[in-house]
């Protein structure tokens, strides 16, 4: 079987090719599938693509007219995808549904650290040999509290590493998460938490329940001295509400890895282009403001671990199998 994959890191090239040889051939692409890059998928019955691919029906629809007929996702989130469509296209659709949670745990409390020590200005300067502390005193993290929304894999790691810090730990949740209670988080409702933690970050997936669960209501209820951090869906943040929010003055550090308007610039050299997106252009103005292109999972364990599960994801439907990892499965 021969397969194409879209949307391949640099990084990520060599290992997909020695994961999947002698199993299967495959032919691995940097461009992502969008409406325009689809033509290039007829003839391949298997497809792998990334969490930026735009898989809506019209691509879905022009996948099973050139003989696609599976769909591997090289990621957790799938709120890309149109499951509706694909399953009335008899399409099998399988992504990644565990994978590295400490690649993104960790990485949140870099952006948490990056923006509360001032890391950026700071090695900026020190480039030019500007060796000022000026404008970088930043906050201990212990005895201070800590907003964790969303304690599954991700948020209950990231919780161990704020316990580490010697934080106070508040949770919101559907679920209380045993592990994290144990090592003493308190649950509480989302307006009690956004009120009293000095930093939040959000480890919750990008569901119609859950789109700008961080809204002008919300940002208006925390801390002006708070530090948001947010390493899972660009969606869950109103981003033109934390920009109005930034413009006041508000805010100790935001430190995003996503960004609601991502597809089409993330992943992407747009270094010698006009910048389209007003949005994010301000937003990256703001000297409290780190921003970086969706990076967190992007670790040699974590990445590993999503090939690994793409080649066994090939596999089960090679051999007719579903697994935990089939969203939507072929019709019979």
């Amino acid at each position: 079987m021969e397969i194409l994959a879209f949307g391949v890191q640099a990084d990520e090239k060599p290992l997909i090719e020695k994961a999947f040889a002698g199993l299967h051939s495959i032919r691995c692409l940097d461009v992502f599938l969008t409406r325009d890059t689809v033509p290039i998928a007829a003839g391949y019955e298997v497809v792998s693509t990334s969490v930026n691919a735009g898989l809506d029906a019209q691509v879905l629809q022009s996948l099973a007219a050139g003989g696609t007929r599976m769909i591997a996702q090289r990621s957790t989130g799938f709120n890309n995808i149109d499951l509706d469509v694909a399953a009335r296209l008899g399409l099998t659709i399988a992504r990644v549904s565990y994978y590295s949670p400490y690649s993104v745990a960790e990485f949140a409390w870099t952006l948490a650290m990056a923006v509360n020590r001032r890391i950026v200005r700071a090695s900026n300067r020190t480039r030019d040999f500007d060796f000022r502390l000026d404008g970088l005193l930043g906050r201990d993290m212990r005895g201070r509290t800590v907003g964790v929304l969303g304690t599954g894999k991700i948020g209950e790691a990231f919780t161990r590493i704020a316990h580490g810090f010697g934080m106070n730990l508040l949770g919101w949740d559907a679920a209380q998460n045993q592990a994290c209670v144990e090592l003493g988080m308190k649950y509480v409702d989302k307006e009690e938490l956004l009120a009293n933690a000095d930093l939040i970050s959000l480890h919750v997936p990008l569901l119609p329940s859950t789109q700008h669960i961080i809204g002008r209501r919300e940002l208006a209820a925390m801390k002006d001295d708070a530090i948001l951090v947010n390493s899972s869906r660009g969606g869950l943040i109103d981003t033109d509400a934390l920009v109005g929010e930034l413009r006041k003055g508000r805010f100790a550090g935001v430190g995003l890895d996503v960004y609601e308007a991502e597809a089409g610039l993330f992943f992407l050299d747009k270094s010698l282009e006009a910048v389209q997106d007003d949005i994010l252009a301000r937003l990256m103005t703001f000297p409290n403001v780190v921003v970086t292109s969706h990076q967190a999972y992007y670790t040699q364990d974590a990445v590993g671990q999503i090939i690994a599960a793409t080649v066994d994801n090939v596999a089960a439907y090679a051999a007719g199998r579903h697994t935990e990892n089939v969203l939507v499965p072929a019709a019979p």
